[in-house]
């Protein structure tokens, strides 16, 4: 452990201010307490951010509070609870929604902390409905107010390709050329010091020296699950709807707000781990009597008219795209399975994938998300395109 240590002494030396993304989850956790112990020693102040997305479990809750109790008169604490746009994987018909959406307190899933900040004017940056990857953009320039400023974030890169991606795919904007330094905007960076770290560090780490974890993972150890499965983050995403059968089990109480607060939540827990087509994971199929293309086409026709629209402008920049590189008379009904796997070669069975996963951004159609301010720009500009076109 002792290159993380390295970093952070770094990291102290060079940037004036630094604050935490803190999630109550493991690796932000021992992320949390590694840059106590540092700035305890130099007698500097932390600010830490937990942005508190509604449907968490009461044990990570009370793991938060005990972090911020923890360390209360060493940081500057910001835990925020306020309107925030958020992805809802298991529902075509509800694919986003808002936490902390002033209009549905009624049905919320846990009370108000009486620690947050739900005021709206708080943050001079804040937009209700904001996008979470926007707010955490804004954050560190404000709380830095110009100033060399420096977010320690707990992404380990063996978790998941796209943290790996997150590392090691970005090019010319590592602060003096380290490797566990990413440029995020103005005088903003990045700072991940565990990222080589792999899950059994995280928690020989929390052992070796008695610190405080969220009590969360024993109960999916005795559900479970290995220490490699357990993910703590908002339900309904599109990898964390894996995990929404844990409610029922862990926390039947929250389980029954969970269902009541947003669509779509009981069919997530009973299928978001199957193979098959309810949520196309893994291998799908078509009906008998059809091909790809015209099962992609009844699958956008059922679909309820805002996300119709939205998908199908996603599928018609998709087939212009491979129609200007080539595919003159329409993309393949299917290709090699790994071909498309790896996205080198459309198909119309991609398109039925990305439709049966309520892929909303189409990622797997090589997207990417849309910043929310410009979407409705994005959405008039894709009615002219397809008139122009005439695909779909």
């Amino acid at each position: 452990m002792r290159r993380p240590l390295i970093a952070l002494s770094w990291m102290f030396d060079t940037f004036p201010v630094v604050y935490v993304s803190f999630s109550g989850g493991k690796d932000s956790t021992v992320m949390l307490h590694i840059v106590m112990d540092e700035a305890i020693r130099r007698g500097r102040r932390v600010g830490v951010l937990l942005i508190d997305l509604e449907g968490q479990y009461k044990m990570t809750i009370d793991h938060v509070r005990e972090c911020f109790d923890l360390y209360r008169d060493h940081i500057d604490p910001f835990w925020v609870c306020l309107p925030i746009h958020l992805r809802n994987a298991v529902s075509m018909f509800q694919p986003h929604w808002v936490c902390w959406e002033p209009s549905a307190k009624d049905n919320w899933i846990r009370p108000l902390p009486p620690e947050a900040i739900n005021d709206q004017s708080f943050f001079p940056f804040f937009r209700y409905s904001m996008e979470f990857e926007e707010f955490i953009e804004e954050f560190g320039g404000w709380y830095g107010k110009g100033k060399p400023t420096a977010c320690c974030v707990g992404i380990r890169s063996d978790e998941s390709l796209n943290r790996f991606r997150a590392l090691a795919m970005v090019r010319g904007s590592k602060f003096e050329g380290r490797c566990y330094t990413t440029w995020k905007g103005g005088s903003v960076f990045n700072i991940y010091p565990i990222y080589d770290w792999k899950t059994a560090d995280d928690w020989t780490y929390l052992g070796k020296f008695r610190k405080p974890y969220n009590r969360l993972y024993d109960r999916m150890h005795q559900a479970g699950l290995t220490i490699h499965q357990m993910r703590i983050c908002q339900p309904y995403g599109d990898d964390q709807r894996k995990g929404l059968w844990l409610f029922h089990i862990i926390e039947p109480e929250t389980w029954g707000r969970v269902v009541a607060r947003v669509a779509g939540a009981n069919q997530g827990a009973l299928y978001a781990n199957e193979s098959g087509d309810i949520l196309g994971r893994i291998k799908i199929n078509r009906p008998p009597g059809h091909t790809w293309k015209s099962f992609a086409m009844l699958l956008i026709e059922t679909l309820p008219p805002k996300t119709q629209e939205h998908y199908s402008n996603k599928v018609a920049v998709f087939l212009k795209w491979w129609q200007d590189r080539g595919y003159l008379n329409g993309i393949p009904d299917e290709a090699d399975a790994q071909e498309e796997a790896a996205r080198k070669t459309p198909s119309w069975r991609r398109i039925c994938k990305a439709l049966l996963r309520n892929d909303y951004w189409c990622k797997g159609l090589s997207f990417s998300q849309h910043k929310s301010q410009a979407y409705e720009k994005y959405l008039k500009i894709m009615k002219k395109r397809r008139q122009q076109w005439k695909i779909i």
